[in-house]
């Protein structure tokens, strides 16, 4: 028997996902929505159209919006699914997930804007995040529909004056919580260094801080796609904005996020940006230092799915569609037992320790851009990075290993491409 979920973007229904009598995924967008002046796609890989989308063509997008790997194997034991059932698993958690798509059975209704949250206490907070390991997102908790793509344990919160609170019932949250990892020393000190030293090297990227409770660590990020919208003679009210990352945005689903695996590569990122952005030239331009960067601190994690699309303006006459800040970025050559090939190939070349300036001269013939352009943005990067090291506060042992072994890196390219 066919199952079905109502489809939401922000406060519209804009289409249904069906799970057909085989068990097979499909969606229809629903014909109000494809006659409503400004109505947007949900994704760059599911345009407007009347005809069905079969399994294989909707589903970069809808599982890409689930936790993968280790985590989804979790959640559908936690949930009593079957780790596969992208459907069963979004009408189980699919209330706030990244973006602003909610997913609801359709004999439910929209829930009003008054959200509901719960104030979490800092032994409460501990205890959620000794948890996460167990019950990732805390799936199956009374009351709880979040999804977060990614093989991290996170949770999201809203953060107002301080205080934490448990978005309740698919409510909007405003930051993610990023617990410690035993098996990698000091991982939310690397990350913490590398996102701020991004921001300060004049790089967009989401605002972080690293964080304690009750002996816990824990890196507090804050999230891009949500903002507080203000309406008049009212308390500002807190709202979504719809995102997608890059695979889903070309169709391809999570468990072939490497390029190697049949994931993107730099060049269709190049391409599908310079195809979809209000503002190429820029975007283009930010695409390119973010490349580099992740170059320069070792990154080699940076594959599909840690680049995204911001819209603004969905289901109007004004969208506009930007890369996304910066996010998830970690020094992986800090720690010796990850693979040295990067997720996406810099002009042919995967190991990050072989690339020359040769491979970023190859990079711009297949990104479309000039030579002398590229060669110049990775001197200027090595001199705004090793420069943004000595504002950086690094107080965490971790983080100065970190940030020593990123000097040494961009000084060892910036005199490269000075010969």
């Amino acid at each position: 028997m066919a199952r079905m979920l109502d489809v939401y973007l922000h406060s519209d229904l804009i289409g249904h996902l069906v799970q057909d009598s085989g068990g097979r995924m499909v969606f229809d967008y629903v014909e109000s929505w494809l006659n409503k002046p400004g109505a947007t796609a949900l994704s760059q890989s599911l345009p407007l159209r009347t005809k069905r989308f079969n399994s294989k063509e909707c589903r970069g997008y809808f599982g890409g919006i689930l936790p993968e790997e280790a985590k989804r194997e979790i959640v559908a034991r936690n949930l009593g699914i079957s780790a596969r059932n992208d459907y069963a698993m979004l009408e189980r958690i699919g209330g706030e997930c990244a973006g602003a798509v909610t997913f609801l059975p359709a004999s439910q209704t929209l829930p009003e804007l008054t959200h509901s949250y719960r104030k979490l206490a800092p032994q409460e907070l501990a205890e959620i995040l000794k948890e996460l390991p167990k019950r990732p997102l805390l799936a199956g908790e009374e009351g709880i529909r979040l999804s977060l793509a990614g093989a991290q344990d996170k949770i999201a919160v809203r953060m107002e004056y301080g205080d934490i609170f448990l978005p309740m019932a698919g409510a909007p949250s405003t930051h993610i919580l990023k617990p410690s990892v035993e098996r990698f020393e000091g991982l939310v000190f690397n990350e913490a260094l590398c996102m701020k030293l991004a921001t300060e090297a004049g790089l967009p990227a989401a605002s972080v801080e690293p964080m304690k409770v009750n002996g816990i660590d824990y890196l507090l990020v804050e999230r891009y796609d949500r903002i507080h919208r203000q309406d008049l003679g009212r308390e500002p009210v807190l709202d979504r904005l719809h995102q997608e990352d890059f695979c889903q945005a070309l169709g391809m689903v999570s468990e072939h996020k490497y390029q190697k695996e049949g994931g993107p590569s730099l060049k269709q990122c190049f391409g599908m940006l310079r195809d979809v952005s209000t503002a190429p030239v820029l975007d283009l331009t930010r695409l390119l230092e973010a490349v580099i960067y992740n170059y320069l601190v070792g990154n080699n994690d940076a594959h599909g799915k840690n680049f995204s699309l911001l819209y603004h303006g969905v289901g109007t006459a004004n969208l506009e569609i930007r890369l996304a800040p910066l996010y998830d970025i970690v020094s992986t050559i800090y720690y010796p037992e990850l693979s040295r090939d990067m997720a996406m190939k810099i002009g042919g070349e995967y190991s990050s320790e072989n690339v020359m300036a040769t491979n970023f001269e190859q990079l711009a013939e297949e990104a479309g851009l000039g030579k002398p352009l590229l060669r110049a943005r990775v001197l200027q990067m090595t001199e705004r990075v090793i420069a943004a090291l000595g504002k950086v506060n690094i107080v965490y042992p971790v983080a100065e290993k970190v940030a020593s072994l990123v000097r040494q890196r961009s000084e060892k390219v910036r005199d490269a491409f000075r010969r």
